[in-house]
């Protein structure tokens, strides 16, 4: 190889050799990535959201050679990070963060959303996902969601569920349950998980739904009651409580899922080098003990098109139980 170029090279004419040395900055510039990139959280710091970006942030730095800028940019129920990505320059050097309420849910409850979560982001690789965890103040007498179908048919007023806001999976989980076993159950939406918890807690609410991370020590001293985790397997977390699909209501499914989208238009060949470093980070050890004490559970995707398909899966099932529950944001 070393002896072939040095043969065409010796070949070239001096207007050819300086042609040749001028266009290596601008060959050098194709090289990606040779800046740092930028990781938008839609969420202000603390939280989940915050502890799972950045820990891709930093494993992804290491693997791409350059650091990960993590930006949070909370507002609106995530909306103002999602349209700053999708705004900006098509060049895979600015990622979002995106969640399954915060990206997803609230596209189809908003009014007015200056983005199509499909049309106008390029899927980079799925991360992982939480289950959702339903669980009701001990006071409500249901140990499983046939007995919650009959505390909730009993009761007068209705059985009130505290969400982090509109449009969040502690809003549609809730409203999927309530369609599913033909009950009617009040919402009570909070701005954010903890003052919504809080008053679950304090028995002023019925019942919350969440990720298993943040209710887990609530669980666990007796001040929540868990009455099923709305997936199809058991969690690893809390292997003990019962699955949805166990209780015979297999389509109460929801958990909390993360992923990396970036806007329209990106090169493939880098998306499919952060795809390749993302997928690197989620293969170490370290990084999915991290994640699970989180309650996020690894799953990373094949290929960006397997992460496209399920976006698209995702949002066509959820609309349906916005449509039929009229979940509308004020």
């Amino acid at each position: 190889m070393q002896r072939r170029t040095a043969i065409r090279l010796s070949a070239l004419s001096l207007p050819a050799l300086a042609c040749s040395v001028l266009s290596r900055p601008a060959l050098a510039q194709e090289r990606f990535p040779d800046r740092a990139l930028r990781l938008v959280i839609p969420f202000a710091t603390g939280g989940s959201n915050d502890v799972v970006g950045r820990l891709i942030a930093e494993g992804m730095g290491a693997r791409l050679g350059q650091t990960v800028v993590v930006e949070n940019r909370g507002g609106a129920g995530g909306i103002l990070g999602n349209d700053l990505v999708a705004k900006s320059r098509p060049d895979a050097y600015t990622l979002l963060l995106a969640g399954s309420g915060s990206f997803l849910i609230s596209s189809l409850v908003q009014p007015r959303v200056p983005y199509d979560v499909l049309a106008d982001f390029t899927p980079v690789g799925f991360v992982g996902q939480a289950p959702n965890v339903i669980t009701v103040n001990p006071s409500v007498p249901a140990r499983t969601l046939a007995e919650l179908r009959e505390a909730a048919l009993r009761a007068k007023p209705p059985l009130t569920y505290g969400s982090p806001g509109v449009g969040t999976t502690g809003h549609a989980l809730p409203a999927m349950i309530a369609l599913t076993l033909g009950v009617e159950l009040e919402h009570v939406p909070y701005r954010g998980t903890g003052p919504a918890l809080t008053d679950v807690l304090a028995g002023r609410l019925s019942m919350i739904t969440n990720a298993l991370a943040p209710l887990k020590p609530h669980i666990e001293s007796g001040g929540l009651r868990a009455i099923a985790v709305a997936a199809p397997a058991r969690s690893a977390v809390m292997p003990d409580i019962p699955t949805t699909a166990e209780q015979g209501y297999p389509g109460i499914v929801s958990s909390t899922w993360y992923g990396l989208v970036g806007p329209k238009g990106l090169p493939a060949d880098r998306v499919a080098a952060l795809h390749a470093a993302l997928n690197a980070v989620l293969a170490e050890e370290a990084t999915r003990k991290r994640l699970l004490d989180e309650g996020v559970e690894v799953e990373p995707s094949e290929s960006p098109e397997a992460y496209g398909r399920f976006l698209a899966e995702d949002r066509e099932r959820w609309a349906e139980v916005v449509r039929r529950a009229n979940m509308r944001s004020e």
